[in-house]
């Protein structure tokens, strides 16, 4: 069970630019630090490649100094990993070997499995964290709905 009023998730885009990935990490790993120290343990990503994978990892290697935190992935769909690269596909598979939580949205892919689980990720959170930086996307769709539902937003950019 998701603990909603220790939870935060996490939103951002499949490509990272190589430039930005160690400034990336450098400052989830602060910000999920930060969010720790304030009441958070349930940390929910989506699963997908880029931000999702980052994050997850970022909470996983600090449950080493924080044993009480807890990753919990949000999937789409249990086929999700179709067309990705094996590196990927393997990667995905020993987050998903740790993670505390798996919940799927939906069994199979459907054109709206994506949007409810990043709906499910808000719906089951107080805090989310995103990286965006652009409007055309359902990481900006999502933070949207963030906002709707009066999450505090965490732009991991500023």
């Amino acid at each position: 069970m998701i603990r909603t009023d220790v939870a935060c998730c996490f939103t951002g885009h499949r490509e990272i630019p190589t430039e930005d990935l160690y400034m990336l990490v450098h400052k989830l790993e602060l910000k999920i630090r930060d969010l720790i120290q304030n009441g958070s343990a349930d940390f929910i990503t989506g699963g997908a490649r880029g931000f999702d994978t980052l994050a997850a990892g970022t909470i996983l290697t600090l449950r080493n100094e924080f044993p009480h935190i807890r990753l919990i992935l949000a999937l789409p769909c249990k086929e999700q990993t179709k067309g990705w690269k094996t590196a990927d596909v393997l990667l995905y598979q020993q987050i998903m070997q740790q993670a505390d939580i798996v919940h799927y949205v939906s069994e199979s892919y459907d054109r709206g499995c994506m949007m409810r689980r990043n709906r499910f990720m808000v719906d089951h959170s107080r805090r989310c964290v995103f990286y965006l930086t652009h409007r055309r996307s359902g990481t900006y769709k999502t933070v949207e709905y963030a906002m709707q539902q009066s999450l505090t937003l965490y732009n991991i950019l500023i």
